[in-house]
C-alpha cells in the first residue's frame, strides 16, 4: 500500500492550475504580482515562484495553512501543536525551535517579518487571505535580508474579489470550532473588506488547547484616476498551550500525554505552559500612477505586540514595538527606442525598527514570580534596492538586481548592567536571472543569488537569557536551473527546478542541560535540492456528464543537505543530514467534481524518516498522511462540507523537538479525526 501512494505523488513536475468556480469559463492562466511593475505570467517569470490562489487555499481543511503550504515542492511547514508555526524554504528548522525566521513575509506591500527577524504568522486566520505567492531561494532584489526566500500574502480585499458576503462555520473532533465572517462593499471610488475569525480547539493531546480572535480590515480609495490610497490593518488575540516534547517511550505509551514533570521540573500542565500573543498590526499603502510607464508607492506601517510565554523553567514577557516605511519607483513596459526591446526598473528602500522589552521571571503554577533578568533590544535594519529586467522580444527575459542590507542593534541587559551595541557590516545581496521562452509553451530559466540572513533578536537572546554578541550572520550563493511548461489552454502545468546552496556561518540552535537554549555560528551547509510539480485538469470543467471535472497535482522535493566544516563539542559532524530535513517529501492530490455541485478532493503526502538530532543517532520514522474532502453546493449561496484528516491513523508528529535535552523528540500529532461545516457565500 505504502509502494502504491508513493508511486502516485512522485509523478512528473510543477505549477499550479487555477480554474474558475464556475465550472463554464476557461482555464485562466496565472500571474505573479510579487515584483512591482512587472505582470508576468508564471511561465515567464525567471525564479523558482508558486502561486496558492484562493480557490486552492479553500480545498483544505482551512483550520492551517500547513497542508496548502506543504504542497509546495521545497516548502516545509509544521506545527508541533495547534498554532505553533514552523515555516523554512529550501532550508533547514535549525534556527526556529519555534516561529518563523529566516523567510521574509509580507502583507501586501507591508513587511511581516519585524526588524527582529520574527514573523507571527499564526497571529492570522488561513481564511483571511485570498493567495500566497512563494519565491524560493535568497531575494534581496526588493525584499532584503533573507536567506531561505519570501512569502507574500494577499488579504482578503486587496486582489479582484466579486462575493460580497461570506459566512463559514465548522466543529470537528478535539473541541474544534471555527467561524468566519467576511463582508465587502463598494461605494464608488472606495471599497471596504471586513474579515473576522474566531477559532477554538481543545487539541489532540493535554495541554494543546488553542484560541485565537482575528480582525481584519482591507480598505482601497481610488480619489482620483492616478492615485490610491490602501489600508491593511488587522487584531489578533492568540493564546494557545504548548504540550512539549515526549520521548520515544513516553509518546508510543501515551501519544496525548504533554511533557511530564521529572525529579528536577514540573511538568508542561503543572506550569501552564504556553504562548499569549496579542497583537494590533497596521498599514498605509499609497500607490501613485505618475505617467504611462512610471509608478511611486509608499508604505507607512507600525505593530504593538504584548507576548508572554510561561515556559517549564521560567516566564517570559515581551512588549515589542515595530514602525518601519518602505517606498520605490518603478519604471514600467518602457520600449527602448524603435527596437522590440522592453525595460523595467524598480529601486527603493525599506526601513524598520522593532523595541523588544524583554522579562524572564519564575514561572510559579503559570503566574509570574521574581524578576530573573530583563533587557532592552531594539534591531534596525534598512536596505536598498534596484533591479533592471530586459525583454528583448518575446522569448527572452533577463534580470540583475541588488539590495545593500544594513543590520544594527542595541541592547541594556539591566541585571548584568551592560549597555552596548552590534554594527554589521553592510551586505550585497545580488541576484541574476534568465528565462527563454523555447517554445510558446516551454520555458528554461536560471539563477545566481547570493543569500544573507543576521541573527533575529530571539537568537541573539535566547531563552538562556544571556545576550550574545558575537553570533555572526549566515550568507551563501544559491544557483538554480529550471524548465516550466504550461499548455496554450492552461490544462497542463510543469515545472522542474534543480539547486545548490551553499551556506557559510549557519546559524545552529543548542541546548544547555537545564533546557534553556543558545545559538551558534557553526560551519555551513551544502544544499542540493531537485523539486518537481505536475498539474493536469484530466477532464476541462464542463456542464454536462457524469464527470463535470478531474484535476490531478503532484509534487516532490528532494533534498541532500548536509553540514559542512561542523564540528561541535570536539566532534566533527560534518557529512551528516541536517537535522530535520527528510531526504524526500511527496505529495499528490486529485478533485473530481460531480453533478449537483458535488465535489471530492483527496490529498496524499509521504514524508520520509528525517534525523532528529546533529550526529544522526535518533530518527523519526516516515509517514503517509492522507485527506480528504467533500463538499456539496446545496444551491449557488450554500455548501455543506465534511472531511477527514490522517484518514490512515498515522503515528507520527508535525513537528519535532530538534537536538532536544533528554530524547524529547516528539510532538504526536492527532490520529484519525473528522469535521464538517456549512458556508454561505452571496
Amino acid at each position: 500500500m505504502k509502494k502504491v501512494l508513493l508511486a502516485l505523488s512522485i509523478l512528473p513536475l510543477a505549477t499550479y492550475a487555477q480554474s474558475s468556480t464556475d465550472t463554464t469559463h476557461r482555464l485562466r492562466e496565472v500571474v505573479i504580482q510579487a515584483y512591482p511593475g512587472k505582470q508576468f505570467t508564471l511561465l515567464q517569470v525567471p525564479t523558482s515562484s508558486t502561486v496558492l490562489t484562493e480557490r486552492q487555499l479553500q480545498l483544505q481543511q482551512g483550520v492551517t495553512l500547513l497542508p496548502a503550504l506543504n504542497t509546495v515542492p521545497g516548502v516545509r511547514m509544521e506545527e508541533r501543536s495547534p498554532g505553533s508555526y514552523r515555516l523554512s524554504l529550501r532550508g533547514s528548522l535549525l534556527r526556529s525551535p519555534f516561529g518563523i525566521r529566516n523567510v521574509k513575509l509580507y502583507l501586501d506591500e507591508i513587511p511581516l517579518t519585524d526588524a527582529g527577524g520574527n514573523s507571527y504568522l499564526n497571529l492570522a486566520d488561513p481564511g483571511s487571505f485570498q493567495g500566497i505567492e512563494v519565491l524560493k531561494g535568497p531575494d534581496g532584489s526588493q525584499f532584503g535580508a533573507n536567506s531561505g526566500g519570501v512569502v507574500l500574502l494577499h488579504p482578503a480585499g486587496t486582489l479582484p474579489y466579486s462575493t460580497r458576503i461570506r459566512a463559514d462555520i465548522q466543529g470537528g473532533s478535539y473541541g474544534l470550532f471555527r467561524e468566519q465572517l467576511g463582508w465587502q462593499q463598494q461605494w464608488g471610488n472606495y471599497k471596504l473588506n471586513i474579515y473576522q475569525a474566531v477559532h477554538h480547539s481543545d487539541g489532540y493531546r493535554d495541554n494543546s488547547a488553542m484560541k485565537r480572535y482575528y480582525v481584519q480590515t482591507a480598505q482601497e480609495w481610488q480619489y482620483n484616476p492616478h492615485n490610491q490610497l490602501k489600508l491593511i490593518a488587522f487584531y489578533s488575540d492568540l493564546d494557545y498551550r504548548t504540550p512539549g516534547g515526549l520521548t520515544l517511550a513516553q509518546a508510543e505509551a501515551d501519544p496525548k500525554a504533554s511533557r511530564p514533570a521529572t525529579a528536577t521540573l514540573p511538568g508542561a500542565i503543572t506550569q501552564k505552559a504556553g504562548i499569549r500573543n496579542k497583537t494590533a498590526f497596521g498599514g498605509l499603502v499609497h500607490t501613485s500612477q505618475i505617467s504611462e510607464h512610471w509608478q511611486h508607492v509608499i508604505t507607512v506601517y507600525g505593530s504593538n505586540t504584548h507576548f508572554e510565554n510561561p515556559f517549564i523553567t521560567n516566564f517570559e514577557a515581551r512588549d515589542e514595538n515595530t514602525f518601519g516605511a518602505r517606498t520605490y519607483i518603478a519604471l514600467q513596459n518602457q520600449p527602448l527606442g524603435n527596437t522590440n526591446m522592453i525595460l523595467d526598473w524598480t529601486t527603493g528602500i525599506e526601513w524598520q525598527q522593532t523595541g523588544s522589552d524583554i522579562d524572564n521571571y519564575g514561572n510559579r503554577a503559570g503566574v509570574r514570580d521574581t524578576l530573573q533578568a530583563a533587557s532592552d533590544i531594539t534591531a534596525r535594519q534598512y536596505f536598498y534596492f534596484t533591479g533592471v529586467t530586459l525583454r528583448p522580444g518575446k522569448q527572452w527575459v533577463a534580470e540583475a538586481a541588488v539590495s545593500v542590507n544594513y543590520y544594527r542593534y542595541h541592547f541594556n541587559d539591566v541585571a548584568a548592567g551592560i549597555d552596548g551595541k552590534k554594527k554589521f557590516t553592510a551586505e550585497l545581496m545580488p541576484r541574476f536571472s534568465l528565462s527563454y521562452l523555447i517554445t510558446p509553451d516551454l520555458a528554461a530559466r536560471a539563477t545566481v543569488s547570493r543569500g544573507y540572513s543576521p541573527p533575529s533578536i530571539a537568537e541573539v537572546r535566547a531563552s538562556d537569557n544571556i545576550i550574545n554578541t558575537t553570533l555572526q550572520a549566515e550568507t551563501g550563493w544559491n544557483y538554480e536551473t529550471g524548465l516550466r511548461f504550461n499548455s496554450r489552454n492552461n490544462r497542463f502545468q510543469a515545472d522542474a527546478a534543480v539547486f545548490y546552496y551553499k551556506l557559510q556561518d549557519a546559524i545552529v540552535r543548542q541546548l544547555h542541560d537545564d533546557g534553556t537554549e543558545f545559538f551558534i555560528n557553526a560551519g555551513g551547509t551544502n544544499q542540493t535540492g531537485v523539486e518537481f510539480h505536475f498539474s493536469a485538469w484530466l477532464q476541462r470543467p464542463r456542464t454536462e456528464g457524469f464527470f463535470r471535472g478531474v484535476q490531478f497535482q503532484d509534487s516532490y522535493t528532494y533534498s541532500h543537505f548536509k553540514f559542512s566544516d561542523y564540528n561541535i563539542a570536539g566532534k566533527d559532524l560534518s557529512g551528516n543530514t541536517i537535522t530535520g530535513v527528510p531526504k524526500n517529501t511527496a505529495t499528490a492530490s486529485l478533485l473530481i467534481q460531480f453533478p449537483a455541485r458535488v465535489s471530492i478532493y483527496g490529498q496524499h503526502t509521504y514524508t520520509d524518516r528525517l534525523p532528529l538530532d546533529d550526529a544522526n543517532t535518533a530518527f523519526a520514522k516516515s509517514y503517509h498522511l492522507v485527506q480528504g474532502k467533500v463538499n456539496w453546493g446545496a444551491n449557488k449561496w450554500l455548501s455543506i462540507y465534511a472531511g477527514v484528516d490522517n484518514l490512515l491513523d498515522q503515528r507520527y508528529s508535525l513537528g519535532n523537538d530538534l537536538n532536544a535535552v533528554g530524547a524529547r523528540y516528539y510532538n504526536p500529532a492527532p490520529g484519525r479525526n473528522y469535521y464538517g461545516g456549512v458556508r454561505v457565500t452571496l
